[in-house]
């Protein structure tokens, strides 16, 4: 549908023409962007601008999860024009896409309260922002001291730099420092011609979610290529995306079960994940998936065989998980630690954007799967679990619930794959893609919403390529949890939520 201010589109449908896309000024932008995002029902996938024309273009992406439309705003500038009102002090969700758009390519926001640096990249605009004058905030007090935590870590764990302001032990505030790696990923997208090259960059993204952003890149191509695939395929890809789940989800119980010294829960969990990604390299010959997702069809298309043996090892998966968590989450020594603690309000959640579980942790519906379906999800009603109190307690029990909803979900994936005709193909890689073009691509990952979008030149090659981890919009949410809380809670708080480093530091 097309409207004055934006065009319409659905997730993963059809590519639109990029002249199809109303360019307006940035007033109206700025007004209906806000009007937009009052209702509590949209929120911002994403919002970035790429050089094109002499001009920086704008697009700003906005998702009605009532009615599972994308709304899609533009708005041009000239790069010696480089000054726009800042949305953040309306939109605090916003706050993450203009800081970006304000290192990447130079843009002030006057009356941003918070325009920092996000990621560092090698081309950013001012080259003398680098991570020795980053301007942390400070409190000037005699009875205040700061604690800093990374950016190397004890473990196997990637860069960050965690600074708390604290009164004793208590936490009065806590800012995050990301941005030591540059892969520069997304500009990898643009330079590499070969699709099978693109696939490898997308599932390495975040190498725990290779599903789930390996599925966002696949359906983006078929988009733009206009290729279909099989209702096999589609519920195949399900299953493997409900799959990673529930070992992450699972992993992260025995993670938070160490935390708190709980080894018998630690030990049992770790257990049961290697008994589920061993059950996806029996499938594809990786742990984690890579290789399973690829435009067009599929090198390792479900069998009969593959099927039952992810039926047994659910079936027993799921039982002793069951048990385990039953303990866990009953222990009083275990209930301390984690029953009020980290908690992140409703309300808290809402203006800053947080997705995915620590969305549902908090009350918020918040499933792309079930919003803006994709894949066999289109013919599949998706129930999101979810909990009101918004801490450690009930992000880790979250995962409890929906690693059985998603045992459920494949039971169900798998009866139905079993009456679909079997007609997968092998992947397509000779593809050519519309030109002139933009096209959406949503996943919901096992931390939430995966959005990457691409616009193509009028030749079809690739112009500019966006990916949005759930990450970017929740790292400020594990920033709020600790907020008063003593700061040895903080490790469990961190695992609570378990944000990606790299699926920030593109």
């Amino acid at each position: 549908m097309n409207h004055p201010s934006y065009i319409e589109l659905k997730n993963g449908i059809s590519p639109i023409m990029t002249t199809d896309v109303p360019v307006i000024e940035y007033d109206i932008f700025y007004e209906k962007v806000r009007e937009l995002l009052i209702d509590k029902s949209n929120h911002c996938l994403s919002y970035y601008c790429y050089a094109f024309a002499g001009r920086l273009k704008f697009i700003c992406c906005i998702a009605d999860d009532n009615t599972g439309i994308i709304r899609l705003l533009s708005h041009e500038m000239r790069p010696d024009n480089t000054t726009l009102k800042a949305l953040t002090p309306f939109c605090p969700s916003i706050h993450i896409f203009e800081r970006e758009i304000h290192e990447n390519h130079g843009v002030e926001f006057p009356g941003h309260p918070w325009l920092k640096p996000v990621r560092y990249p090698h081309d950013r605009a001012d080259r003398m922002s680098v991570m020795d004058n980053y301007p942390f905030y400070e409190i000037e007090s005699e009875e205040l001291h700061e604690v800093g935590v990374g950016p190397i870590h004890a473990g196997v764990i990637e860069p960050g730099h965690f600074r708390f302001i604290c009164n004793g032990e208590k936490v009065l505030h806590l800012e995050i420092q990301l941005g030591y790696q540059h892969r520069g990923i997304e500009r990898l997208f643009v330079d590499k011609g070969d699709a099978l090259q693109r696939c490898l960059l997308a599932e390495n993204i975040a190498g725990d979610t290779a599903v789930g952003h390996g599925l966002a890149h696949a359906q983006l191509i078929e988009s733009l290529a206009g290729i279909e695939v099989c209702e096999a395929l589609q519920i195949e890809r399900c299953i493997a995306l409900e799959m990673e789940r529930i070992a992450v989800h699972i992993g992260d119980t025995a993670a938070l079960s160490g935390d708190v010294a709980y080894q018998l829960g630690q030990v049992t969990c770790e257990a049961l994940r290697t008994m589920v990604i061993n059950t996806t390299q029996f499938w594809c010959g990786n742990r984690f998936g890579k290789g399973l997702v690829r435009p067009g069809g599929s090198n390792y298309p479900l069998t009969e065989e593959t099927a039952g043996e992810i039926l047994k090892v659910l079936e027993e998966v799921e039982r002793r998980y069951e048990n385990v968590t039953g303990r866990i989450y009953t222990l009083p020594s275990v209930l301390g630690r984690f029953e009020d603690i980290g908690r992140v309000t409703r309300p808290q959640a809402e203006s800053i954007g947080v997705v995915g579980m620590a969305a549902r942790s908090c009350g918020i519906v918040r499933d792309i799967r079930r919003t803006h379906p994709f894949q066999y999800y289109r013919n599949f009603e998706i129930n999101p679990v979810t909990l009101e109190a918004g801490d450690v307690l009930a992000r880790g029990m979250l995962r409890a619930l929906e690693v059985k909803a998603s045992a459920g979900i494949i039971r169900a994936l798998i009866d139905s794959w079993r009456k679909t005709e079997k007609s997968v193909g092998r992947p397509v890689y000779n593809y050519k893609l519309r030109p002139g073009s933009f096209a959406i691509s949503l996943t919901e990952g096992w931390r939430g919403e995966i959005c990457h979008t691409v616009v193509t030149d009028s030749e079809g090659n690739v112009l500019h390529y966006k990916v949005k981890d759930p990450s970017q919009h929740n790292w400020m949410a594990l920033a709020l949890a600790v907020r008063n809380q003593e700061i040895s809670d903080f490790p469990v708080c961190n695992k609570s939520f378990n944000l990606s480093y790299c699926g920030h530091d593109l």
